[in-house]
């Protein structure tokens, strides 16, 4: 993976307090959901020194020792519109547990999507409410469609991108599969059910 692009981007718009929640896991566990900040990139640095190496590589497609810092600092700085990034924190010491991010493509109506879970609190919905909560947040500023590039071996974000979305396309290339999706609605499901597959 490339370091993150320092893009031209428009001012800051204001800290979308509206995007804070409280996350209730379905085994009772509370967290809190929220946009990220730029004194977040420290805690950047933290969770990826918390990541697995197999975790890792399967979201930056590289593993490093660490998240250099000049990178932390990129990924927690965004404008809230046409970049975006939520993190949950466990509510007890504010450590970040995940993250999900969209970044701009060459497409103003289309966004890239990543984003991670610990490995330790994988497996208990909080992938699956991160892409609820960003796709929801991006459809509000006028992001219909999203792409994401996963690994081919990754089939717990496959399962979950294809699960929860509507997949328009999916391609193989080199062993990472390119999804181009939209926020799952009955009517969008009922116009065109099935996705295009495409294999290199």
């Amino acid at each position: 993976m490339d370091a993150p692009r320092a893009e031209p981007s428009p001012p800051p718009a204001a800290y979308p307090a509206d995007l804070e929640r409280a996350v209730a896991l379905p085994d009772g566990a509370s967290l809190r959901l929220r946009p990220i900040r730029p004194d977040d990139a420290p805690r950047l640095v933290e969770l990826y020194g918390r990541l697995s190496q197999h975790t890792a590589y399967q979201r930056f497609f590289t593993v490093m020792k660490r998240l250099p810092p000049d990178w932390a600092r990129l990924l927690a700085a965004v404008d809230y519109h046409r970049r975006l990034a939520l993190v949950v924190e466990d509510p007890r010491d504010g450590a970040l547990i995940a993250v999900a991010r969209y970044e701009p493509t060459e497409r103003a109506d289309t966004a890239e999507v990543a984003f991670v879970v610990v490995d330790a609190r994988q497996g208990r919905g909080i992938g699956r409410r991160l892409l609820d909560e960003l796709l929801s947040a991006a459809e509000a500023r006028g992001i219909r469609r999203f792409r994401a590039y996963v690994l081919a071996d990754n089939a717990r974000m496959l399962r979950l991108l294809r699960g929860h979305t509507r997949v328009d396309e999916s391609r193989l290339d080199s062993g990472v599969v390119e999804l181009t999706f939209r926020r799952r609605g009955a009517d969008a499901l009922a116009r065109d059910p099935s996705p295009r597959e495409e294999r290199a």
